[in-house]
């Protein structure tokens, strides 16, 4: 049990262990829950709501959902409107406190300096900034929210407040501070904002660098702790302890346990062998517990602290051994100089004694008288004061000259650290050695001597400042050019996908018109259809009508040679008068047969017109689009490989 215990405590510290944003705490508690935070997907970047901070002393704690009642009438109210809806509410910020501001200020430079802003800023430059360079901080940091952002040229006064209204800033920033930026009445609420869009740039940073939601899917190597699973125990866990924290609770004990006992059930714990281990674990305690008592210290431990302590006395013996070899140079260079010196003070000894034997010749010799006698005695005692004063002042120079090799031993070996911090800058920027990537043929390696005096130490350095000026001209110059070839990539980039937009706009509207020739074409056969069956019912009306004229004409014929014998006086008009009528029948029958005969060849020629020009159009605008098309893919490969020849 007490490792289901360790490790909750330890996933749920993982879980809220760090705090990015410097905002005022939302409540605070002296409670230790086993939840601090609401997890986040880093896919969701949605709108960052910051409650207004209540008293210490308040019952009132806010939420991002909305307002919770409670049976018991303990409900905790939001400060925002359902669904997360802002409420207009003051900034309770002292930005008009200008210690506030100053720590503001050098909180947007250091975060402007970590991130590595491309312009020169400083505190000084912040006190009371142009909108110009307001617009460009303001480009910069939230282009770390969206790489692909870029700053309109026309109305910016209107598009930062829409921006940092969209990302959720909880207060009202006018459009006419956006004017005047650096004003002393508008620049700390305009301040304020990029603060508030420093830390939004630090959460979402923090949610970028740790999958909360759907670790499983990162890598196959995960383990359960971070799979769906313990996902969504985690959060149904934080949820309900949530609803009941809004509700007025402040323990949860009884969702512990079942959050306990769901962890248990999805890491298959056995009790019985959690038990065992347990006993395992105390038996083992109680073992080493006696052994330290036994041995009371730990050998290997020991060692090992006395292999550190040796390897750093060794290193700082020879780093003595480096200094006394270099103070032992020096000391036999001094020792050669006062041979020299001991050699002459001896050939001025002896030249003493020869004269002290002359003189002790002349005393034995001459005779004294006692004023002589006396003035030698005078004598005698001012050379003695003044063999008292050399021995002092040598006994001086002695210890100036031991203290003055000591401080020189010193700044020796603060110059060899700054050297070696130096060299390893350098190799760091591969301007060391002479082969190096961005040395370019120079030498900016510094090599120690003790020939070097002043004079030669000021020009090495006058000349490595200059190569090192050169080189940073070089690379500012590439700098800009690489910037200039983006920025035409850039604008080239954007010409192709306008272009690339303006022919899928010409494509659509090409679909749409055949389109519409295919409807119109669906349409006409439609019509040509409905004219065929009307022309076939005209033409069996007319073979009906012509069935019933020889109908009548055959009755009519056999009543006629009825009363052939009954009419034959009138024979020759009844005659002439039916074959008139039969003449005129026939050429009305076939005046209707050749017109609708005409019709139909008539129909049917337009219809294999229309056919031919709809094909005809059809195969010309696929042919344009083909072409238009293969334009484009062209233009996409040719810019592809100028792509990747840079």
């Amino acid at each position: 049990m007490s490792f289901l215990h360790s490790f909750t405590r330890s996933r749920m510290n993982r879980a809220s262990s760090s705090r990015l944003s410097e905002l005022p705490q939302r409540v605070e508690s002296n409670r230790m829950s086993m939840v601090y935070a609401t997890p986040q997907s880093k896919q969701s970047f949605g709108k960052l709501n910051i409650p207004k901070p209540q008293s210490v002393t308040s019952e009132r704690r806010t939420s991002f959902f909305g307002s919770r009642t409670s049976g018991a009438g303990m409900a905790r109210n939001s400060a925002f409107g359902a669904f997360g809806g802002a409420e207009k509410m003051k900034d309770p910020r002292p930005l008009h406190d200008k210690a506030y501001v100053q720590q503001c200020i050098r909180q947007l430079c250091e975060f402007l300096s970590e991130k590595g802003f491309p312009g020169s800023m400083s505190v000084k430059s912040l006190q009371s900034p142009s909108t110009k360079e307001f617009l460009k901080i303001f480009e910069f940091i939230y282009c770390l929210l969206d790489p692909t952002f870029q700053m309109p040229t026309s109305k910016v006064e209107e598009e930062v407040p829409r921006i940092l209204k969209d990302l959720g800033y909880p207060f009202v920033l006018s459009k006419s501070s956006m004017y005047s930026v650096g004003a002393p009445h508008t620049w700390p609420q305009v301040l304020g904002a990029v603060v508030w869009l420093i830390d939004t740039v630090k959460v979402f940073c923090c949610m970028s660098d740790q999958d909360l939601l759907f670790a499983d899917f990162s890598d196959g190597s995960t383990e359960i702790e971070d799979g769906v699973e313990f996902n969504k125990l985690f959060l149904d866990y934080t949820a309900e302890t949530y609803n009941k924290f809004m509700q007025g609770a402040d323990t949860f004990d009884e969702e512990d346990a079942d959050y306990l006992a769901k962890l248990k059930r999805l890491y298959n714990v056995d009790e019985g062998l959690l038990a065992s281990m347990e006993e395992k674990y105390r038996i083992l305690s109680g073992e080493v517990e006696r052994l330290e008592k036994e041995s009371q210290t730990d050998r290997l431990m020991v060692k090992r602290t006395e292999k550190v302590k040796l390897q750093t006395d060794l290193q700082k013996l020879q780093s003595y051994r480096s200094n006394l070899e270099s103070f032992k140079a020096n000391l036999e260079n001094k020792a050669s100089g006062l041979a020299e010196e001991l050699e002459a003070s001896g050939l001025q000894v002896e030249t003493l004694k020869q004269e002290e034997s002359r003189l002790q010749h002349i005393l034995s010799t001459q005779k004294f008288t006692p004023a002589d006698i006396e003035r030698i005695n005078w004598e005698k005692r001012e050379l003695q004061q003044t063999i008292n004063s050399l021995s002092k002042s040598l006994e001086q120079a002695e210890q100036h000259m031991w203290n003055e090799e000591i401080a020189l031993a010193k700044a020796k070996e603060t110059a060899e650290v700054k050297l070696a911090e130096y060299h390893k800058l350098a190799r760091k920027l591969k301007l060391i050695p002479v082969s190096a990537e961005n040395a370019c043929g120079h030498d900016f390696e510094i090599r120690t001597s003790t020939e070097y005096g002043p004079s030669t130490m000021v020009q090495c350095r006058t000349q490595i400042q200059q190569l090192l000026r050169k080189l940073i001209t070089d690379v500012d110059e590439e700098c800009s050019r690489l910037t200039d070839m983006k920025l035409s990539l850039e604008e080239s980039i954007e010409q192709v996908n306008s272009n690339i937009s303006d022919k899928a706009n010409d494509l659509k509207q090409l679909r749409e018109q055949i389109r519409r020739l295919d409807e119109q074409l669906e349409q006409d056969m439609q019509d040509i259809a409905h004219e065929e069956q009307k022309w076939s019912a005209e033409m069996e009306s007319v073979e009906t009508h012509r069935k019933l004229l020889e109908k009548k004409v055959t009755l009519g014929y056999d009543e006629s040679v009825e009363q052939l014998k009954a009419a034959q006086q009138q024979y020759h008009l009844v005659l002439q008068e039916t074959n008139e009528e039969r003449r005129t029948v026939v050429n009305n029958l076939a005046s209707v047969l050749t017109t609708a005969a005409n019709h139909l060849s008539i129909v049917e020629k337009f219809l294999e017109d229309q056919h031919k020009r709809v094909d005809r159009v059809y195969v010309e605008a696929f042919r344009e689009d083909e072409v238009d098309i293969q334009k484009m893919k062209d233009i996409m490969e040719s810019f592809i490989a100028k792509v990747n020849s840079m």
